[in-house]
């Protein structure tokens, strides 16, 4: 990956306790968590982070 990722964070939660995602890149979505962010990331393909957020919202529909 030759571009820099751009970082950020959800506006619904805290700066230091959440994840952040860089998907700044066509082929690849970065996943990394807030309170440690020198760690290893999570990389994804865009495909992969659709389903997953899809997923995600469903879960919090069907709990609230």
């Amino acid at each position: 990956m030759s571009e820099r990722p751009t970082w950020r964070t959800s506006t619904y939660t805290s700066q230091d306790s959440c994840v952040e995602v860089a998907d700044n890149t066509p082929h690849v979505v970065m996943v990394r968590d807030t309170k440690d962010r020198d760690r290893a990331s999570l990389s994804l393909t865009p495909v992969a982070w659709r389903a997953f957020i899809q997923h995600a919202k469903r879960q919090y529909a069907a709990s609230a």
